[in-house]
């Protein structure tokens, strides 16, 4: 541990209170203006920082993490997620990794009711017609959609966020189905009125709804892919606030444009910010920019977490919340 106040670099914009208290705590380095920073920035980052604080839109590689300095010692994701982290080769160079998990759980499950209400009632159509200042007044057979009660709910991933959602999903009166690596406990089960699915390929077929819920890992990349996606109902809606990976999105445009899927919601995308055109001229899909955890309070909790993590390992102990490969 190096003596004296941390050296910390933060590579995004962070709420004004979470960067306040790391000015009062550390010394730091707070990024300005709010853009991502390019590869050379953030290798020479990683030279001059003993803790680095990168958010999901730094790609930190085995590559990087080569070019890191001997002072480097702890990567504090802002997020949860890691999967823009080489978090194996950080942990043979000697460099801890923190994240900031079960922040966002109620804030994204929130997300995922609404995407599940936009897409089934057509909501951004409805807000375009008005917008347009065309709207000829109500019709009986205007801008039809479906009703969510009675439908089954098929969860991927029954981690916090997709208790979360089981949890909203069954006061609007949704029946709950889910596949998951390991089935809950039963007691949990009985709690949220859910059905385990072993098999995916099974479950998927039968619903109404999925909900993709599940991190990115290798063995969820296009986890829904083309022979999977198939397997829908063409009446099936299909949302995703986890990660843009687990779904072979060239395939879901295919099948949306060839209307075998009923419709979308997507808050994250399989490249990032380089979103499929023809993924944007569809009517039967809604679009966020990854809001899910887009919350004021969400987003300074996440830099409490970070500071928490850094405070302690300053202090000579474990990160609260440090991940090690086997967690992946």
């Amino acid at each position: 541990m190096p003596a004296g106040r941390l050296s910390v670099v933060v590579t995004r914009r962070l709420p004004e209170p979470v960067e306040t208290r790391m000015k009062e705590l550390f010394d730091v380095e707070l990024r300005d203006p709010d853009l991502p920073m390019t590869r050379e920035e953030l290798a020479l980052a990683m030279q001059r920082a003993d803790v680095l604080v990168p958010t999901i839109t730094d790609q930190i590689d085995a590559g990087l993490l080569g070019q890191a300095g001997d002072r480097l010692k702890l990567i504090a994701n802002y997020g949860a997620g890691v999967d823009h982290i080489d978090v194996a080769t950080a942990r043979q160079r000697g460099i801890l990794v923190s994240n900031t998990p079960g922040v966002v759980t109620e804030d994204t499950a929130d997300m995922t009711m609404a995407l599940i209400l936009g897409v089934t009632r057509r909501i951004p159509e409805g807000l375009a017609v008005m917008q347009s200042g065309e709207w000829p007044g109500w019709s009986p057979m205007a801008l039809l959609g479906g009703r969510i009660g009675g439908k089954r709910l098929g969860i991927l991933g029954m981690g916090r966020i997709g208790q979360a959602v089981a949890k909203r999903a069954r006061a609007f009166g949704m029946q709950i189905h889910y596949h998951n690596r390991r089935r809950l406990r039963p007691e949990v089960e009985a709690e949220l009125e859910a059905t385990w699915w072993e098999s995916l390929d099974q479950m998927i077929a039968r619903m109404d709804v999925i909900s993709i819920n599940c991190p990115h890992t290798p063995s969820t990349y296009h986890l829904m892919n083309a022979r999977r996606l198939k397997l829908l109902k063409p009446s099936a809606v299909i949302v995703n606030t986890s990660r843009g990976e687990v779904i072979d999105e060239n395939a879901l445009t295919r099948m949306l444009r060839a209307r075998e899927i009923a419709g979308a919601g997507l808050d994250v995308y399989e490249r990032g910010a380089e979103i499929n055109p023809r993924l944007r001229e569809l009517p039967n899909v809604v679009l966020l920019p990854h809001m899910g955890s887009a919350t004021i309070e969400g987003r300074i909790e996440m830099g409490e977490k970070v500071i928490i993590n850094i405070k302690t390992f300053a202090d000579g102990h474990r990160p609260p919340d440090q991940v090690v490969p086997a967690m992946l």
